[in-house]
């Protein structure tokens, strides 16, 4: 799957949710980025119902009291997925380097394949914080709906497929709100600076 690909599914799914131009050039924004859009005013994530990577219960409980990024994917994705996790994991260690504790969320869009097991392996790998989320399929759709994300299976041959999916990181601020969103291709450095002035800011 191409940025290319994931990117147009990121602006179609952000148009569909209703997220105006404006938005991506305003002046009215209450924090700015480099790398990424600010929302002039962040939008509560809705209620949702998933399991993490040790099989208990998440809810938007999860993003209360920290900022967070989230992503979708899969993995069974064999470049955007573990190059977008392992520059997460960068940032974060960034982050805490100068006193930010950044939450990372990685929720699967391939719940068939992607049990609790297999995510605790997958995120372990790039990060031991890093929490990885799935549920069933409704669940999911539900989930990355309410961002503004999209996801689209590809069958392939011999009942094989392949899942096309946003790229796009979605901040959510300290009281469960969608705050911004940054499209790849990302720069950790870049990404960081970014988000650091927010550590010690009132959402």
């Amino acid at each position: 799957m191409s940025y290319r690909n994931t990117t147009i599914i990121s602006v179609l799914a952000a148009i569909a949710i209703g997220v105006p131009t404006a938005m991506l050039f305003g002046s009215r924004n209450p924090v700015s980025f480099s790398s990424g859009t600010a929302l002039p005013e962040p939008r509560p994530v809705a209620d949702f119902a998933l399991v993490d990577h040790r099989g208990q219960a998440l809810t938007r409980a999860v993003f209360s009291g920290r900022w967070s990024l989230v992503f979708t994917g899969f993995t069974n994705c064999p470049d955007i997925c573990p190059m977008t996790l392992a520059l997460l994991a960068d940032v974060a260690g960034r982050l805490r380097a100068r006193g930010g504790d950044l939450q990372i969320l990685f929720v699967s869009v391939d719940p068939e394949r992607d049990t609790s097991a297999a995510l605790a392996q997958y995120v372990a790998h790039f990060d031991p914080r890093m929490i990885g989320a799935t549920g069933t399929l409704p669940q999911v759709d539900s989930f990355g709906a309410g961002l503004g994300l999209a996801h689209l299976r590809n069958p392939g041959a011999g009942g094989a497929y392949t899942v096309d999916h946003s790229a796009a990181l979605v901040l959510i601020d300290p009281e469960a709100r969608i705050a911004g969103y940054f499209q790849p291709p990302f720069d950790p450095e870049v990404l960081a600076a970014d988000l650091a002035p927010l550590f010690g800011r009132r959402s």
